[in-house]
């Protein structure tokens, strides 16, 4: 056993088919935006990758088991960030979700806080090692998740609040939840659905969530973004259309082509096989975090590894699902390949807290 950490033992096969995934990203950002009035946000992609790169590498060599014994901490900074945001967050299309930082820049706290959940659900629960979950455990679990979630909710920011569940869902099952008390949670949540509909959701949000299953009724409403994606994406069909020859994305006809329907634009270029290679580049980089998870040094390691696949997972099928029509547009990006500073940077902390774990397997 070695009593330092190693960058030998960092996972540079991991970093390589990410860097792909930017790279691929960048490319279609140019592509996407290059006659409109966003030409040049490639550049700035860059820049947050570049950004990226460095905190991964520094977050990589901070000792995470240190950072859990303060999780308390980060988990209280992270609520009082989001009360700021509604005293003093920016508003953009009617909704509260971002702080203007110096030089122009914006935070967005609720992208942050996903890690800041999975640390503190991973010590909620390793700590419980060695005894059955109880009700109580879960309550607070559910309490460690649910608090952030309402405030996100609040601003209101459905996609991102949608993204804390699958953090949770991953908690409890690998954190030893019993199976009559996952199926009274299952129970309790399908009764809740009737009033969480009926009360909780704004109009819009709730014709967001019904309009992906006949998109054809109102085309020029709130069908409009999957009618144009569905085109873009049967248009391309096996091999597309060829870089920057994209109808749909070139005529500006998919909305936000560089964001959250990036994929649509993507397939429409590059066709099925070009998704397909995209999608097996995501494949073998949760396959690498799996493996990682495997080889943690503790219990605690391996939850906060987990918890970010089932963050990324959630992301890729929410957002591929929404492209291609099966899932409700909710605003989420397609990580590492939809532009956005704040999931990028959020995604490289991420694995750079995954290299973290991984370089600790041989220190004793």
């Amino acid at each position: 056993m070695r009593r330092f950490v190693s960058f030998r033992d960092f996972d540079w096969v991991l970093l390589g088919f990410t860097m792909l995934i930017c790279g691929v990203g960048i490319f279609e950002i140019y592509s996407a935006t290059r006659q409109t009035k966003f030409v040049g946000f490639e550049v700035k992609q860059v820049y947050w990758v570049i950004a990226g790169l460095v905190i991964m590498f520094l977050v990589s060599v901070i000792n995470y088991q240190a950072v859990l014994e303060s999780v308390h901490w980060l988990y209280i900074a992270s609520i009082l960030s989001l009360l700021a945001v509604a005293v003093v967050g920016t508003r953009v299309l009617g909704a509260k979700r971002w702080i203007r930082l110096p030089g122009g820049q914006h935070f967005q706290p609720s992208e942050w806080i996903k890690l800041v959940l999975i640390l503190a659900l991973a010590k909620y629960f390793s700590d419980l090692a060695g005894r059955d979950v109880t009700i109580r455990d879960i309550v607070k679990s559910f309490l460690i998740a649910g608090v952030p979630m309402l405030l996100v909710l609040k601003q209101p920011d459905l996609g991102t609040a949608l993204t804390y569940i699958p953090v949770l869902i991953c908690a409890l099952f690998l954190g030893g939840i019993k199976f009559r008390h996952a199926m009274t949670i299952l129970l309790l949540g399908t009764v809740m659905i009737y009033p969480v509909w009926r009360w909780g959701l704004k109009p819009y949000q709730k014709q967001r969530l019904t309009s992906f299953s006949e998109p054809e009724a109102d085309p020029r409403g709130s069908g409009y973004q999957i009618q144009q994606s569905l085109i873009a994406v049967g248009s391309g069909g096996l091999t597309g259309k060829g870089s920057l020859k994209g109808s749909q994305t070139q005529g500006a006809f998919i909305p936000i082509p560089y964001t959250d329907f990036i994929f649509a634009a993507f397939a429409e270029e590059h066709g099925f096989v070009g998704a397909l290679i995209v999608l097996l580049l995501y494949f073998i980089v949760l396959m690498r975090l799996i493996q990682n998870a495997q080889t943690a040094p503790d219990r605690a390691g391996t939850l906060i590894i987990m918890g970010i696949v089932a963050v990324l997972v959630f992301h890729i099928l929410v957002n591929v699902g929404m492209v291609v029509g099966f899932m409700p547009v909710t605003g989420i990006p397609l990580p590492l390949l939809s532009y956005g500073g704040s999931s990028v940077l959020f995604t490289f902390l991420a694995l750079g807290i995954v290299n973290n774990i991984r370089m600790r397997r041989f220190v004793n």
